[in-house]
């Protein structure tokens, strides 16, 4: 008589029964930002006639692709068990140093790739503090936060920085392949990213820290050194997201980003990425940047209260990080 395997974590009562049943109903990281966001579209499309036109899709995409691009690197940092608060900071400063060099004289290729390098020696400092310090993620992005930010307000005097050249406005306002350039640009760092934690030997070195560091480093692999990446792609990409959003808006704007940070993890999380590392999905993540986009757009052509939008946005965050809690337990 072959023996039972009995089941190690079975939760009593209603609410273990409910948790079973949410864990089984979602199988995938996927399948259930996936579901959201069909949800949130149909919800959308009957309470607008305008939503599935074509001028408010590419509105949508526009919108959605600064914040896609920040979640791409917030996503890594997630994964390995950390957070960088950090992200709407360094895309100011990445910003209003390319818009202030290029109004100096400096040549437009040197400004970009000076701004683009702002913002990942940002994020090498970030994962420096965080790996090789054992200082609290939370606690080195917070300071970076203000200290960036502080940057970007003495670089620029707290004004912002106009006089750029026309063509700059194609990186923000242009089109590549039929497609705006945000959104090329967003499919683009996506594809990077994917193939970066789903192809690599490096992508399943950054699950694995998530899911436990230690027993990763007593496997032999350099914990700090890949924890300092993930650091330093959540940086680029932060000023990858400032480069775009001051073409678009030809200017450089010391205030910009404020609260994108919160934004990024909000896509993070609702595309089923653990808040505490070790499981999720790139394409969870884009997934979630829409779902969040179109979440906006619809309940701003509704004409909701931005104060409501907030309430509504932080409910969808909170049940989007319950379920993946009791995923991971019942797992």
């Amino acid at each position: 008589m072959q023996p039972q395997v009995q089941n190690l974590y079975r939760p009593k009562g209603r609410g273990g029964q409910f948790r079973i049943a949410v864990a089984r109903w979602l199988p995938g990281p996927v399948l259930f930002p996936s579901i959201g966001l069909a949800v949130v579209c149909l919800a959308m499309v009957a309470a607008s006639d305008t939503f599935l036109s074509v001028d408010n899709l590419v509105n949508v995409g526009r919108q959605v692709s600064i914040n896609a691009i920040i979640a791409a690197g917030m996503t890594c940092v997630i994964l390995s068990g950390g957070i960088d608060l950090s992200v709407g900071s360094v895309m100011a400063l990445s910003g209003t140093l390319v818009a202030g060099l290029m109004a100096a004289g400096v040549p437009p290729p040197l400004a970009i790739v000076l701004g683009l390098a702002a913002g990942l020696l940002c994020g090498v400092a970030n994962g420096f503090f965080v790996a090789y310090s054992n200082m609290p993620p939370i606690i080195v992005t917070l300071a970076t936060m203000g200290i960036a930010r502080g940057l970007a307000l003495i670089y620029t005097g707290g004004y912002p920085i106009d006089g750029l050249p026309d063509w700059f406005e194609f990186f923000g306002r242009g089109h590549v392949l039929g497609l705006q350039t945000p959104i090329a640009v967003m499919l683009l760092v996506f594809a990077m990213v994917y193939v970066l934690l789903d192809r690599t030997a490096i992508g399943r070195y950054i699950y694995a820290i998530g899911g436990n560091e230690q027993a990763t480093r007593l496997s032999g692999i350099r914990v700090s050194r890949y924890k300092l990446l993930v650091y330093a792609i959540s940086g680029f990409t932060a000023s990858i997201a400032g480069l775009v959003l001051t073409s678009r808006l030809m200017s450089g704007q010391p205030n910009a980003g404020v609260s994108f940070e919160l934004d990024a993890i909000a896509a993070v999380v609702m595309g089923g990425t653990a808040i505490t590392g070790g499981r999720g999905s790139i394409i969870g993540t884009l997934i979630g940047a829409l779902m969040l986009g179109v979440l906006n757009n619809g309940l701003n052509m509704m004409g909701v209260s931005p104060y409501l939008q907030n309430v509504v946005k932080g409910v969808i965050i909170l049940l989007a990080i319950y379920i993946s809690r009791e995923r991971s337990r019942i797992a």
